[in-house]
C-alpha cells in the first residue's frame, strides 16, 4: 500500500538558491544521513540531473533506487522511481514559491513498498523523509 505525505517549510533563500541546492543531488549525503551515495548517470540538456542513482538506508533497510527527474525553472522538481530492490514506486517534488523574505517550499512524497512491513515502521520512515527534507535542506542553504 503506498503511503503519502508532504512538509511545508519556509526557507531563508530565495528560489534560485534553493533550487541550486537542490539540483547539486551528488551532495544529498551531506545533509541527508539516508543518503549513502549519489550519482548522477545522465542529464538534460540544461545539465541539471536527469536519471540518479542512489543508496540509500532507512531505519536499516538498504537499497539501491535509480529515479529520473523532471525541472521546471527553479519553481519545481519531481521525481519518479525507476528501479529498486525494496520499492515498487516512488514519486517526490520540491515546489519552491518565493515569498518576502526567502522561499516557502513544498515537499511531497509518495512511496509503495516491495517488502511488507509494519504501518507503523512506515509511517515512521516517512517522517524521517519528510524531517531530513525540510531541517536538512535548510541547514545545507546555511553553507551553499
Amino acid at each position: 500500500m503506498a503511503v503519502s505525505g508532504n512538509k511545508e517549510f519556509h526557507i531563508k533563500a530565495d528560489p534560485a538558491k534553493v533550487m541550486a541546492a537542490i539540483v547539486a543531488v551528488e551532495r544529498v549525503p551531506e545533509w541527508s544521513s539516508s543518503h549513502k551515495s549519489v550519482v548522477v548517470e545522465s542529464t538534460h540538456p540544461d545539465g541539471r540531473p536527469l536519471r540518479v542513482r542512489m543508496k540509500v538506508s532507512v531505519l536499516g533497510v538498504n537499497d539501491e533506487q535509480v529515479v529520473d527527474y523532471q525541472w521546471v525553472g527553479d519553481e519545481k522538481v519531481s521525481w519518479t522511481l525507476v528501479q529498486s530492490d525494496q520499492q515498487k514506486t516512488q514519486d517526490g517534488s520540491y515546489t519552491l514559491v518565493a515569498d518576502g523574505d526567502g522561499t516557502n517550499v513544498t515537499f511531497d512524497l509518495t512511496v509503495d513498498l516491495k517488502i511488507p512491513m509494519p504501518g507503523f515502521i512506515v509511517k515512521r520512515g516517512q517522517k524521517i523523509a519528510l524531517e531530513t527534507a525540510s531541517k536538512g535542506l535548510t541547514k545545507f542553504l546555511e553553507t551553499f
